[in-house]
């Protein structure tokens, strides 16, 4: 699956997202019919999916997901804290960031 970054034909969307959200980074993907909108923030990173067409199968929201896990430093978060709705047409992927400030718990 190919991702293309369409960001800058979707500026009025980021900047909505950047005004009224805790994001600091908002960038926007094509994947064929599926729309991918990916943000970053202090303390989580999001990634939700859109396909008016059709649901998101599995095996996009896997292959998208692992795309942007890569882009982020494993020391960042956790995995098992990832959380993952899904909805007839929608995914949200939200993935907390870990508190690198907080004791490493034994």
């Amino acid at each position: 699956m190919k991702l293309v970054n369409v960001t800058n034909s979707h500026s009025r969307l980021v900047l909505n997202q950047l005004e009224n959200t805790d994001a600091h980074m908002v960038k926007v993907y094509t994947a064929g019919n599926t729309t991918v909108i990916y943000t970053e923030a202090p303390e989580h990173n999001e990634i939700v999916l859109t396909n008016e067409n059709r649901n998101i199968q599995p095996k996009e929201i896997e292959e998208i997901q692992h795309y942007f896990l890569k882009k982020i430093h494993d020391a960042e978060y956790h995995p098992e804290d990832i959380q993952v709705i899904e909805l007839p047409g929608l995914v949200e992927i939200s993935i907390p960031k870990r508190n690198l400030d907080a004791p490493i718990a034994m």
